[in-house]
């Protein structure tokens, strides 16, 4: 079970006292939401703020491109020192060549979509890819309660995940608090994006113990 917070609700007054308190935390990945004001209606960061996050942390960067054709971007997000990145299904007209421009660059590739797409829109690409993200809010901004019927998808993207054979992480995003990550654990999910589930909390360490805690007794049960 993997916790991946999400740095857009960090305190970038002090980002790198942030990035510290989530090593210090026991954090797997930092999630790092990247939006265009196309595809969502929010502007948030590029290639040089990744490249400073980078170089601000050990941990892995989670790049999530909420962006309208992010094949334009792969290589800038690449070389800003992204470990995975993940692009949206609906973002692109040529999806399979997007993920594989990502792995050409070394890096580990993620695709999602939209709460209301459906999962059939990835179905061509679960040879190659390494990650796959369900959304349970709609893209575009942090604090959204999470939708549930995410759980469905979740446990849709499960079955999948099974039907490969692969070792794909299945990753949520939206509302994932220390209440409610057991559900989404249940159905499926082993990597929890969480934004001010995490960072709204006065103690990062603890929050993460919790949460992995809570997620991990699930699946042990199952």
């Amino acid at each position: 079970m993997k916790i991946s917070p999400s740095i857009l609700s960090a305190d970038f007054t002090r980002l790198k006292e942030e990035l510290k308190a989530l090593e210090d935390a026991g954090a797997d990945y930092v999630h790092v939401d990247v939006m265009d004001g196309r595809f969502v209606p929010n502007i948030t960061i590029g290639p040089f703020i990744v490249d400073a996050i980078k170089r601000s942390t050990k941990l892995q960067l989670d790049v999530h491109l909420m962006i309208e054709e992010p094949e334009r971007y792969i290589a800038d997000f690449a070389k800003a020192g992204s470990d995975i990145i993940t692009v949206h299904a609906e973002a692109t007209r040529h999806l399979h060549k997007v993920v594989q421009s990502i792995k050409d660059q070394g890096k580990r590739a993620g695709v999602t979509m939209n709460p209301g797409t459906a999962l059939s829109s990835i179905e061509e690409v679960m040879t190659d890819v390494d990650l796959i993200l369900i959304m349970s809010v709609n893209p575009g901004f942090s604090g959204q309660g999470f939708i549930p019927s995410s759980l469905k998808k979740i446990a849709g993207a499960r079955k999948m995940i099974a039907a490969s054979g692969r070792n794909i992480e299945l990753e949520v995003d939206g509302g994932i608090k220390v209440s409610n990550i057991k559900e989404a654990a249940a159905a499926g999910a082993d990597v929890f994006v969480s934004g001010s589930g995490v960072f709204g909390t006065p103690d990062y360490r603890k929050t993460i113990e919790a949460m992995r805690k809570e997620a991990t007794t699930v699946t042990a049960k199952a």
